[in-house]
């Protein structure tokens, strides 16, 4: 950031919290910000940024493009949280002239319940893959190695995959399995290091811990696991598909628009730890031949979807649409 000359600005977030009064404060936090910086726009991800982020720029007179990167557990779980947030999103979309979606589903979803108007929604392609950073590397003639990438929550479907891992295990002393991603003990769903230290002991899984750089775990893997039970766009399958990996996913919004079941990998049923592990020995058990394939396949689905120049045009495009649009104003006022 400091290499392009970008300000960067820390600003404290209770992600999981529910305290009001602390997310009162983050709302005064934001108009107080955008007050000093008065910006062409306000670019938001995540649910407290985009809400309280779109509150504060609206109350100002600020465009806001909020990008929803993932519904969370609110909406994987029914209950009050949901209708709250529901209701938080409605409020603060209201004004916005877009709201970027991750998957069609996701879209449609908010589309239903009123929180989006009709045209207001666009879907882009997740994030977005550094297509050259993220190459692909050769499959590696070790013994099959799933690995999986990722926050250590239920929600992600971490518990699938060790029972996966276990069962699989009982079969076969020669399968690997991996864990990649920090431990996220705030969240709702998150799993518990004593818990995650029992499996090590174990012996079911490896925990590779986090890193800044998920490319050599990639490269190390023969394919890469997300049995996670709602996504936006995963970050994840993206990178191991553009390092040319076959997947293996639920089949769920966000995965199903990453995997293509038999072309560049395998879906399963979410929740559903005997579909996983059917998938993953079906994996173990293909011809090399076949494996490759599937991750070549995978690599082109990335090239053509998922590259993050598309993400960078559709921003482009809508900033140059709100700039077009103050120039109007500016010029119907003289």
């Amino acid at each position: 950031m400091r290499d392009l000359a970008v300000e960067r600005i820390p600003v404290r977030i209770d992600r999981a919290g529910l305290n009001p009064l602390a997310d009162l404060g983050l709302l005064a936090e934001y108009r107080r910000l955008l007050n000093r910086i008065r910006p062409a726009a306000y670019l938001g991800y995540t649910i407290k940024p985009n809400v309280y982020g779109c509150y504060a720029a609206a109350s100002l007179g600020i465009p806001s493009i909020p990008n929803v990167s993932g519904l969370g557990t609110a909406f994987i779980r029914n209950g009050p949280l949901q209708h709250i947030v529901t209701a938080l999103y409605r409020i603060a979309f209201r004004r916005t002239p877009v709201v970027f979606f991750q998957n069609e589903e996701d879209g449609d979803l908010f589309l239903r319940r009123g929180i989006v108007r009709p045209r207001q929604g666009r879907v882009i392609p997740g994030s977005g893959v550094d297509l050259e950073r993220f190459a692909p590397a050769p499959l590696s003639a070790r013994s099959p190695t799933f690995l999986m990438v990722g926050r250590v929550l239920r929600d992600k479907g971490v518990m699938e995959f060790i029972e996966a891992a276990r069962a699989l295990r009982s079969e076969s002393s020669g399968m690997q399995f991996q864990l990649l991603g920090p431990l996220d003990e705030g969240n709702r769903s998150a799993i518990r290091p004593a818990e995650l230290e029992s499996w090590v002991a174990e012996g079911v899984v490896e925990y590779l811990g986090t890193s800044d750089d998920v490319r050599p775990a990639i490269a190390a893997s023969t394919a890469v696991v997300l049995p996670s039970y709602r996504e936006g766009l995963p970050r994840s399958l993206l990178e191991a598909g553009a390092m040319a990996r076959p997947l293996i996913a639920t089949d769920v919004p966000g995965c199903r628009q990453v995997v293509e079941h038999e072309v560049n990998g395998f879906l399963c049923a979410v929740r559903d730890p005997v579909s996983l592990t059917a998938a993953m020995r079906r994996m173990a058990e293909l011809p090399e031949g076949e494996r490759l394939a599937m991750g070549q396949a995978a690599r082109r689905k990335v090239q053509e979807e998922f590259g993050e120049e598309q993400v960078i045009c559709a921003y482009l495009d809508v900033l140059a649409d709100l700039e077009g649009a103050n120039r109007g104003l500016d010029v119907r006022s003289q």
